[in-house]
């Protein structure tokens, strides 16, 4: 991390500590003029005619004062355009770039001005609205630096939030930073190359991690999965020197919980593609294809770490798809611990097949609902970019509700369609079902495939993580390191529907 940041929450300053910073936010629905003149006679700033003139131009979004040996001795000023481009993100995403701007400051202290929620209360709900600057703090202030032989020891930083709701403010803080280490891990597991991360490695850290917040953790490892006839799992893994394994995390409430969820993630540690072989330009960002099971570690700690009374039920096959003799071929069938059989089209495609065995695994868990996450397919990337995950699902209920929290935490999801007719591309003569369809709509014949291997009567949504899992340059946060996509999202939308009265 870039600091080691301290937050405090009051009404407003009462004076300005040695080296600090200040940002203030101001609307383009009030008058810019007057509430800059307003904000420069308040805090004693003196704007010379030129910092008056570059911020009521319309082309600036912001400007940054030097306070000439006075404290606060920087302001950034910043003007929020609400009649273009406005978003739940803007708040999240500038104060990210800003902590991150900041690295060779000489700040020990950024007071925030929090603007009155009622401007935005079209865009957030007044907790959430709070939150989202929290959320930015933490966001830009992540960095991956573990194995740079130079690097520098983390300075201290005191953010002051300033806000008419300050003892809100003051709640939201250890909740936020809850979920936000949460995230860091789910980025750091995403992060850490597939040298180090094996499957039986993400087993122990998870184990490590969610074992001290109270979360019970079982680890079936090549015996057990033999055992249990998880084939899929294990045809995957055959090649590797590193034994699959798959992550079974229970979290439950001290209080009657609310809801009884499965979350199951991929959790392929590196992907080389198998005997279809990926080049190498497609094999660089493959430890992260074990996103989807991070996403599923996180949500989990989370959630018990905040006493969320939801209880959980995560699941996360890992594996290494490699090269070697006795790896799986094109043209094999595989019988599932399901007892459903796959044939083998193309050992790239084999983050389904071991989802095939966790998915029957989660569906005997009996839960009310199951979601599982994976970064499965390019063609979800081509179809929607980077910038959105893909969500598939017979239940509109679910998707509605899951689709609501990704527009709320900026981790947004769109629907593709998931007619029955798809299923025809995935038919296989001499088994149950294909691994792999033709060309056209890859990403939902993919979810089609998974579909095979679900409890019918259990509301199921797939969501296909492949593009916003990988590190983008669509926001501040995004842009340097794999991003944990999907944390904030699923602890919204446990905390929206499983915490109510």
């Amino acid at each position: 991390m870039l600091f080691k940041l301290k937050f405090v929450s009051d009404f407003g300053p009462k004076k300005f500590e040695k080296y600090s910073g200040l940002v203030k936010f101001i609307s383009t629905k009030e008058n810019i003029k007057k509430e800059m003149e307003n904000f420069s006679k308040r805090f004693g700033i003196g704007l010379n005619d030129l910092q008056r003139k570059a911020f009521l131009n319309e082309k600036t979004n912001s400007i940054t004062i030097n306070n000439q040996q006075r404290e606060p001795s920087i302001i950034y000023l910043y003007k929020v355009n609400m009649k273009k481009d406005f978003t739940v993100d803007y708040f999240r995403n500038t104060l990210a770039g800003l902590i991150q701007s900041m690295k060779d400051s000489e700040l020990e202290s950024l007071s925030i001005l929090l603007p009155d929620f009622v401007p935005y209360k079209k865009y957030f709900s007044n907790e959430y609205y709070y939150q989202t600057f929290l959320e930015g703090i933490w966001l830009g202030n992540y960095s991956f630096d573990k194995y740079l032989s130079k690097k520098e020891k983390p300075k201290k930083l005191t953010i002051n939030f300033y806000s008419h709701e300050s003892v809100k403010v003051r709640q939201l803080i250890k909740t936020t930073e809850l979920l936000m280490q949460s995230v860091y891990f789910a980025r750091d597991l995403v992060n850490e190359p597939a040298l180090i991360l094996t499957p039986m490695e993400l087993a122990k850290q998870a184990k490590y991690e969610l074992s001290g917040a109270g979360v019970s953790v079982k680890i079936f490892d090549k015996k057990e999965l033999q055992k249990r006839k998880m084939n899929a799992i294990l045809s995957v893994g055959s090649s590797s020197a590193n034994d699959p394994c798959m992550i079974i995390m229970h979290y439950k409430p001290k209080t009657k919980p609310k809801g009884k969820i499965a979350l199951v993630g991929k959790g392929v540690t590196y992907d080389s593609g198998g005997l279809s072989i990926k080049p190498t330009s497609g094999m660089v960002e493959m430890k992260a294809d074990m996103a989807g099971g991070a996403l599923v570690i996180g949500t989990i700690r989370a959630a018990a770490l905040t006493k969320l009374p939801v209880e959980l039920i995560g699941v996360v096959p890992a594996v290494e798809n490699m090269v070697a003799g006795n790896s799986y071929k094109p043209g094999d069938i595989i019988k599932t611990s399901s007892g459903k059989s796959i044939e083998v089209k193309d050992t790239d495609a084999e983050g389904r097949i071991i989802l095939a065995d966790a998915l029957e695994y989660a569906s005997k868990q009996k839960p009310d609902e199951i979601i599982d996450f994976a970064t499965l397919t390019g063609a979800c990337v081509v179809a929607l970019g980077e910038i959105a995950a893909g969500i598939m699902t017979q239940n509109d209920n679910l998707a509605n509700k899951l689709i609501n929290s990704g527009e709320q935490t900026f981790e947004r999801l769109w629907r593709l369609p998931f007619w029955k007719d798809y299923n025809e591309m995935i038919k296989s003569d001499i088994a149950d079902v294909s691994n792999l369809g033709p060309r056209w709509g890859g990403a939902i014949t993919a979810g089609k495939f998974l579909e095979h291997f679900i409890d019918e009567k259990i509301p199921w949504a797939h969501l296909d993580i492949a593009g916003p899992a990988i590190k983008h340059k669509s926001t501040n946060y995004t842009e340097k390191y794999d991003t944990g996509f999907g944390v904030r999202l699923m602890f919204n939308y446990l905390k929206n529907h499983f915490n109510r009265d």
